[in-house]
């Protein structure tokens, strides 16, 4: 159980209990990740104390409400401007209808056109041959970056996400400093 104890107190006619002890520090994540074949993120660079995000236009494309409540919520405490679809046939309606998008959150698994096909039909737009599109997937195996990279992706991340993480991916992208 790397390196944790289960400590289990049983008494008939009264009830059970359970607990689990970790060690403070666990130093063998990276392992347990490469075993598993699932990517790690990328080291970035703090967010800048200054970072300013008003008035960002943002397209957060997810079909789970859930994340797009939570993601817009957080991206609107920033100051930013967010629009959302719900899948790539709306995400590429999206842009058409509002063109100063600034920067794309899109999700890979969604029905109808998912994250991937979409990213690869917005590259083929001109005027959005050079938008930042990050890519978030909640399935992280070995690959996938590469799969959204290829298919068009400007950079990628895992869910759940990590916010520090994404402001500062999302701030490198929209600053051009990556």
């Amino acid at each position: 159980l790397l390196g944790g104890v289960i400590e289990i107190n049983s008494t008939p006619g009264v009830g059970s209990t359970f607990s689990l002890f970790l060690p403070l520090k666990f130093s063998g994540i990276e392992k347990i990740y490469q075993d598993l074949e699932i990517d790690t993120a990328p080291v970035l660079p703090a967010l800048p104390e200054d970072a300013c995000f008003n008035d960002r236009r943002i397209l957060v494309v997810d079909d789970d409400m859930r994340n797009v409540y939570t993601m817009t919520t957080l991206l609107e405490s920033y100051g930013m401007k967010v629009h959302y679809a719900e899948n790539g046939i709306q995400a590429l309606e999206r842009l058409a209808q509002i063109p100063d998008i600034e920067l794309v959150l899109m999700d890979t698994m969604m029905p109808e056109m998912d994250g991937l096909e979409a990213t690869a039909q917005i590259r083929n737009i001109a005027d959005f041959h050079d938008l930042p599109i990050i890519s978030l997937t909640a399935k992280a195996m070995k690959g996938d970056r590469e799969k959204c990279l290829a298919a068009g992706a400007s950079d990628y991340i895992t869910k759940p996400v990590d916010t520090e993480q994404l402001l500062s991916l999302m701030y490198s992208w929209l600053n051009k400093v990556h």
